[in-house]
Protein backbone atom coordinates (compact mmCIF):
# COMPACT_ATOMS: atom_id res chain seq x y z
CA UNK A 1 0.00 0.00 0.00
CA UNK A 2 1.30 3.34 -1.25
CA UNK A 3 1.38 6.65 1.03
CA UNK A 4 -0.94 7.90 -1.69
CA UNK A 5 -3.20 5.18 -1.53
CA UNK A 6 -3.25 5.56 2.63
CA UNK A 7 -4.13 9.06 1.96
CA UNK A 8 -7.12 8.71 -0.21
CA UNK A 9 -8.36 6.22 2.78
CA UNK A 10 -7.79 8.88 5.36
CA UNK A 11 -10.00 11.42 3.02
CA UNK A 12 -12.94 8.72 2.63
CA UNK A 13 -12.69 7.35 5.87
CA UNK A 14 -10.69 9.44 8.80
CA UNK A 15 -11.75 7.52 11.80
CA UNK A 16 -10.33 3.79 9.66
CA UNK A 17 -12.62 2.43 11.12
CA UNK A 18 -14.87 1.52 7.51
CA UNK A 19 -12.10 0.19 5.67
CA UNK A 20 -11.96 -2.79 7.90
CA UNK A 21 -15.50 -3.36 7.42
CA UNK A 22 -15.44 -3.69 3.27
CA UNK A 23 -15.28 -6.72 1.36
CA UNK A 24 -12.67 -7.46 -1.73
CA UNK A 25 -15.37 -5.78 -4.20
CA UNK A 26 -15.38 -3.07 -2.25
CA UNK A 27 -11.92 -1.91 -1.52
CA UNK A 28 -11.05 -2.78 -5.06
CA UNK A 29 -14.00 0.26 -6.48
CA UNK A 30 -13.52 2.51 -3.25
CA UNK A 31 -9.51 2.84 -3.85
CA UNK A 32 -10.10 2.41 -7.52
CA UNK A 33 -7.25 -0.54 -7.96
CA UNK A 34 -7.48 -3.39 -9.49
CA UNK A 35 -9.12 -6.60 -7.99
CA UNK A 36 -6.06 -8.50 -7.45
CA UNK A 37 -4.48 -5.93 -5.67
CA UNK A 38 -7.65 -5.22 -3.30
CA UNK A 39 -7.74 -9.06 -2.28
CA UNK A 40 -3.62 -8.24 -0.90
CA UNK A 41 -5.02 -5.13 0.96
CA UNK A 42 -7.94 -6.84 2.38
CA UNK A 43 -5.62 -9.80 3.77
CA UNK A 44 -3.10 -7.54 5.39
CA UNK A 45 -5.83 -5.72 7.25
CA UNK A 46 -7.69 -9.29 8.49
CA UNK A 47 -3.96 -11.26 8.90
CA UNK A 48 -3.70 -11.34 12.89
CA UNK A 49 -0.11 -12.15 12.24
CA UNK A 50 0.43 -8.77 11.20
CA UNK A 51 -1.78 -7.08 14.35
CA UNK A 52 0.32 -9.03 16.64
CA UNK A 53 3.34 -7.72 15.39
CA UNK A 54 1.64 -4.01 15.22
CA UNK A 55 0.82 -4.46 19.14
CA UNK A 56 4.41 -5.51 19.97
CA UNK A 57 6.11 -3.27 17.97
CA UNK A 58 3.36 -0.31 20.34
CA UNK A 59 4.45 -2.19 23.47
CA UNK A 60 8.30 -1.93 22.74
CA UNK A 61 8.69 1.35 21.21
CA UNK A 62 7.13 4.97 20.65
CA UNK A 63 4.41 5.31 18.33
CA UNK A 64 3.15 8.88 16.96
CA UNK A 65 0.95 8.94 14.14
CA UNK A 66 -0.16 11.75 12.01
CA UNK A 67 -3.33 12.62 13.89
CA UNK A 68 -1.54 12.47 17.38
CA UNK A 69 -1.09 15.60 19.41
CA UNK A 70 2.27 15.43 19.91
CA UNK A 71 2.70 14.88 16.23
CA UNK A 72 5.76 17.50 15.13
CA UNK A 73 4.26 20.21 13.46
CA UNK A 74 7.02 21.32 11.13
CA UNK A 75 6.08 17.87 9.34
CA UNK A 76 2.29 18.68 9.01
CA UNK A 77 3.44 21.60 6.13
CA UNK A 78 5.42 19.46 3.97
CA UNK A 79 4.27 17.35 1.07
CA UNK A 80 3.64 14.00 1.85
CA UNK A 81 4.21 14.09 5.55
CA UNK A 82 4.70 10.48 7.32
CA UNK A 83 2.00 9.03 8.73
CA UNK A 84 3.42 6.69 11.62
CA UNK A 85 6.66 7.88 13.24
CA UNK A 86 8.32 4.84 15.15
CA UNK A 87 11.06 7.11 18.22
CA UNK A 88 13.40 5.69 20.75
CA UNK A 89 14.46 8.58 23.10
CA UNK A 90 13.16 12.29 24.47
CA UNK A 91 10.17 12.83 22.42
CA UNK A 92 10.28 16.37 23.53
CA UNK A 93 12.91 17.22 20.97
CA UNK A 94 10.04 17.42 18.33
CA UNK A 95 8.59 20.58 20.14
CA UNK A 96 11.81 22.01 20.22
CA UNK A 97 13.23 25.04 18.72
CA UNK A 98 15.53 25.63 16.46
CA UNK A 99 16.46 22.85 14.60
CA UNK A 100 18.99 22.44 11.69
CA UNK A 101 19.32 19.30 9.70
CA UNK A 102 23.19 19.30 8.67
CA UNK A 103 23.75 16.44 6.10
CA UNK A 104 26.77 15.79 3.26
CA UNK A 105 28.87 13.04 1.60
CA UNK A 106 29.25 10.08 3.18
CA UNK A 107 32.94 10.02 2.50
CA UNK A 108 34.23 13.71 3.92
CA UNK A 109 37.45 15.56 3.43
CA UNK A 110 39.93 15.62 6.13
CA UNK A 111 38.74 18.92 6.58
CA UNK A 112 35.07 18.10 6.95
CA UNK A 113 35.18 17.47 11.14
CA UNK A 114 36.86 21.13 11.52
CA UNK A 115 34.15 22.12 9.24
CA UNK A 116 31.71 21.22 11.59
CA UNK A 117 33.14 22.19 14.37
CA UNK A 118 33.78 25.57 13.73
CA UNK A 119 30.09 26.04 12.52
CA UNK A 120 28.01 23.90 14.20
CA UNK A 121 29.33 23.80 18.06
CA UNK A 122 28.33 27.36 18.45
CA UNK A 123 24.92 26.11 17.42
CA UNK A 124 25.26 23.24 20.12
CA UNK A 125 26.08 25.68 22.47
CA UNK A 126 23.28 27.54 21.89
CA UNK A 127 20.92 25.11 22.16
CA UNK A 128 19.69 24.07 18.65
CA UNK A 129 18.72 20.57 17.73
CA UNK A 130 20.62 18.77 15.14
CA UNK A 131 18.41 16.63 13.10
CA UNK A 132 20.53 13.98 10.53
CA UNK A 133 20.08 10.74 9.28
CA UNK A 134 22.93 8.95 10.83
CA UNK A 135 24.57 7.95 7.68
CA UNK A 136 28.33 7.12 7.08
CA UNK A 137 30.61 10.24 6.74
CA UNK A 138 29.02 13.63 7.89
CA UNK A 139 25.45 12.81 9.25
CA UNK A 140 27.57 10.75 11.74
CA UNK A 141 29.77 13.11 12.31
CA UNK A 142 27.32 15.77 13.21
CA UNK A 143 25.45 14.04 15.53
CA UNK A 144 28.74 12.97 17.57
CA UNK A 145 29.54 16.52 17.43
CA UNK A 146 26.39 17.17 19.63
CA UNK A 147 26.87 14.33 21.87
CA UNK A 148 30.01 15.49 22.94
CA UNK A 149 28.82 18.96 23.68
CA UNK A 150 25.61 17.54 25.70
CA UNK A 151 23.73 18.95 22.29
CA UNK A 152 20.21 17.73 21.21
CA UNK A 153 20.54 15.65 18.23
CA UNK A 154 17.36 13.79 16.21
CA UNK A 155 18.32 10.74 13.54
CA UNK A 156 16.25 9.87 11.21
CA UNK A 157 16.71 6.15 10.01
CA UNK A 158 15.99 4.96 6.33
CA UNK A 159 15.28 1.28 7.85
CA UNK A 160 13.13 -0.51 11.39
CA UNK A 161 15.42 -0.21 14.49
CA UNK A 162 16.07 -3.76 14.03
CA UNK A 163 18.33 -3.16 11.06
CA UNK A 164 20.46 -0.81 12.16
CA UNK A 165 22.62 0.76 9.11
CA UNK A 166 25.61 0.92 8.54
CA UNK A 167 25.86 -1.66 11.42
CA UNK A 168 29.58 0.71 12.58
CA UNK A 169 27.17 3.29 13.89
CA UNK A 170 25.44 0.49 16.65
CA UNK A 171 27.46 2.83 18.99
CA UNK A 172 25.97 5.71 18.27
CA UNK A 173 22.55 4.91 17.77
CA UNK A 174 22.67 3.03 21.29
CA UNK A 175 24.58 6.62 22.56
CA UNK A 176 20.83 8.55 20.92
CA UNK A 177 18.47 6.51 22.37
CA UNK A 178 19.69 7.52 25.43
CA UNK A 179 20.58 11.17 24.82
CA UNK A 180 18.27 12.13 21.61
CA UNK A 181 15.49 11.43 19.72
CA UNK A 182 15.96 8.02 17.02
CA UNK A 183 12.84 8.20 14.49
CA UNK A 184 11.64 6.24 11.87
CA UNK A 185 8.55 5.82 9.23
CA UNK A 186 9.46 2.17 8.82
CA UNK A 187 8.34 -0.72 11.54
CA UNK A 188 10.90 -2.23 13.23
CA UNK A 189 11.09 -5.14 11.65
CA UNK A 190 11.58 -3.66 8.06
CA UNK A 191 15.18 -3.53 6.80
CA UNK A 192 16.27 -0.57 4.80
CA UNK A 193 16.28 -0.68 0.75
CA UNK A 194 17.95 2.39 -1.22
CA UNK A 195 14.66 4.28 -2.39
CA UNK A 196 14.05 4.45 2.21
CA UNK A 197 17.04 7.27 2.09
CA UNK A 198 15.55 9.85 -0.53
CA UNK A 199 12.36 9.31 1.27
CA UNK A 200 13.48 9.55 4.83
CA UNK A 201 15.50 13.17 3.58
CA UNK A 202 12.25 14.65 3.12
CA UNK A 203 11.39 14.37 7.01
CA UNK A 204 15.10 15.37 7.82
CA UNK A 205 14.52 18.63 6.25
CA UNK A 206 10.87 18.89 7.16
CA UNK A 207 11.89 18.98 10.86
CA UNK A 208 14.35 21.83 10.91
CA UNK A 209 14.13 25.58 10.28
CA UNK A 210 17.52 25.02 7.54
CA UNK A 211 19.19 22.54 5.96
CA UNK A 212 23.09 22.71 6.47
CA UNK A 213 25.46 20.73 4.04
CA UNK A 214 29.23 20.37 5.09
CA UNK A 215 30.51 18.83 2.18
CA UNK A 216 28.88 17.53 -1.46
CA UNK A 217 30.43 16.11 -4.08
CA UNK A 218 28.83 17.58 -7.45
CA UNK A 219 26.36 14.91 -8.07
CA UNK A 220 25.93 13.75 -4.33
CA UNK A 221 22.57 12.05 -2.57
CA UNK A 222 22.78 14.68 -0.34
CA UNK A 223 21.28 17.00 -3.24
CA UNK A 224 18.27 15.52 -3.04
CA UNK A 225 17.48 16.29 0.90
CA UNK A 226 18.75 20.33 -0.45
CA UNK A 227 15.70 20.14 -3.11
CA UNK A 228 13.12 18.93 -1.08
CA UNK A 229 14.05 21.60 1.63
CA UNK A 230 13.57 24.08 -0.99
CA UNK A 231 10.28 22.72 -1.64
CA UNK A 232 9.01 22.56 2.18
CA UNK A 233 10.25 26.30 2.12
CA UNK A 234 12.70 25.82 4.35
CA UNK A 235 16.50 27.76 4.51
CA UNK A 236 19.37 26.19 3.03
CA UNK A 237 23.19 26.80 3.76
CA UNK A 238 26.21 25.63 1.93
CA UNK A 239 30.15 25.81 3.62
CA UNK A 240 32.69 26.94 0.61
CA UNK A 241 36.03 24.84 0.68
CA UNK A 242 38.62 24.58 -1.85
CA UNK A 243 37.56 24.07 -5.72
CA UNK A 244 40.49 21.35 -5.78
CA UNK A 245 38.49 18.75 -3.08
CA UNK A 246 35.87 17.21 -4.93
CA UNK A 247 33.84 16.95 -1.80
CA UNK A 248 33.36 20.99 -2.14
CA UNK A 249 31.96 21.14 -5.85
CA UNK A 250 28.58 20.42 -4.71
CA UNK A 251 28.08 23.02 -2.36
CA UNK A 252 29.99 25.24 -4.77
CA UNK A 253 27.07 24.71 -7.44
CA UNK A 254 24.37 25.32 -4.26
CA UNK A 255 25.78 28.54 -3.43
CA UNK A 256 25.78 29.58 -7.21
CA UNK A 257 21.97 28.02 -7.13
CA UNK A 258 21.07 30.31 -4.43
CA UNK A 259 22.08 28.55 -1.08
CA UNK A 260 23.40 31.01 1.58
CA UNK A 261 27.04 31.05 1.63
CA UNK A 262 27.85 30.30 5.54
CA UNK A 263 31.47 31.32 7.14
CA UNK A 264 30.66 30.91 10.49
CA UNK A 265 27.62 29.95 12.94
CA UNK A 266 26.58 33.39 12.85
CA UNK A 267 25.65 33.26 9.50
CA UNK A 268 22.55 31.11 10.72
CA UNK A 269 21.90 32.58 14.34
CA UNK A 270 21.22 35.98 12.55
CA UNK A 271 18.57 33.98 10.01
CA UNK A 272 17.02 32.38 12.82
CA UNK A 273 16.54 35.58 14.76
CA UNK A 274 15.20 37.75 11.41
CA UNK A 275 12.71 34.79 10.38
CA UNK A 276 12.68 32.32 13.52
CA UNK A 277 9.49 34.02 14.66
CA UNK A 278 7.51 32.72 12.44
CA UNK A 279 8.65 29.58 12.50
CA UNK A 280 7.36 29.05 15.64
CA UNK A 281 4.07 30.07 14.97
CA UNK A 282 3.98 26.46 12.79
Amino acid sequence: MTRRMLRKIFSLDPTLNNIYKFTESQISEVLSIPYGKAVKVYSDLHDLTLQKQINQDLNNFQVITIVDENYPSMLKTINDPPFVLYAIGKLDLLQQSPALSVIGTRNPSSEAKSKIRYIVKPLVKNKWVIVSGMAKGIDSLAHWLSLAYQGKTIAVLGGGFHHIYPKQNIPLFNQITEKGLILSEYAPHIPPKPYHFPERNRIISGLSFGTLVIEATEKSGTLITVDQALDQGREVYAIPGSPLVPQTKGCHKMIQDGARLVQHAEDILEDWKLFGRNWDII
